[in-house]
C-alpha cells in the first residue's frame, strides 16, 4: 500500500506532462484568440476619415465587393509598427484591398505614422474614442481580420501578422474566397 503512495506523485506528474506535451504538438497557435463575430457580418460602423477631405470607412464599405482586409492600428503600437511592412506588401504586391481603423489615437499622430511608413488603406476611419473598436470586440493592437464579399468575418488575428500567418492564413483564405 506503500509504494502507491509513492507511485502517486510519478503518474500525476506524467499525466500533467502528458497534457502539456498534447497541447504543445497539436499545432494550434497559442496566441489565437477565439471571437464571437467568426462568421457574423462585422458590426455596423460609420466613422470620420482619418484625412480631411479622404471617404471615411463604414460597414457599408465591406458589402457588396470581393473579400477585403480590416486592420485596426494605432501610432502608439509599437507591434503595429513592425507589421506595417507586411500590410504594405499586401496592398502593393498582393493587390489585397486593405482598410485601416485608427484606434484610440489622435489625428495628427495617426497622419503622421502613416505618412512616415508608408499607406496601404484604401480607406482609413478615425475611431479616436474607441467606441467602434468595441463593437469589433477589440482586445489590442493591432488587429486584423478578413471580411467576405457579404460582409462577414471570415478571420481575425490579434496581434502582429507576420509573413508566416499572410502565407498560410490570409492569402489562402482570400483565395477561398475570391473562388
Amino acid at each position: 500500500m506503500k509504494r502507491v503512495f509513492y507511485l502517486l506523485p510519478l503518474a500525476l506528474f506524467l499525466v500533467v506532462a502528458g497534457y502539456f506535451a498534447v497541447q504543445l504538438l497539436s499545432g494550434k497557435d497559442p496566441n489565437a484568440i477565439p471571437s464571437a463575430l467568426l462568421d457574423r457580418p462585422a458590426p455596423e460602423f460609420a466613422l470620420p476619415a482619418l484625412y480631411e477631405g479622404a471617404a471615411g470607412f463604414s460597414s457599408a464599405d465591406l458589402k457588396g465587393g470581393g473579400p477585403v482586409v480590416v486592420n485596426i492600428f494605432a501610432s502608439w503600437c509599437v507591434p503595429c509598427r513592425a507589421e506595417h511592412p507586411i500590410l504594405m506588401r499586401m496592398a502593393q504586391d498582393e493587390g489585397i484591398t486593405l482598410h485601416g481603423i485608427a484606434y484610440k489615437d489622435k489625428r495628427d499622430a495617426a497622419q503622421g505614422f502613416i505618412d512616415e511608413l508608408g499607406n496601404p488603406y484604401t480607406r482609413i476611419g478615425f475611431d479616436g474614442d474607441g467606441r467602434a473598436a468595441i463593437d469589433w470586440g477589440v482586445y489590442g493592437v493591432p488587429e486584423t481580420y478578413v471580411i467576405d464579399g457579404q460582409g462577414m468575418i471570415r478571420y481575425k488575428r490579434v496581434g502582429p501578422l507576420s509573413a508566416r500567418h499572410l502565407r498560410d492564413d490570409v492569402l489562402p483564405l482570400l483565395e477561398a474566397l475570391r473562388r
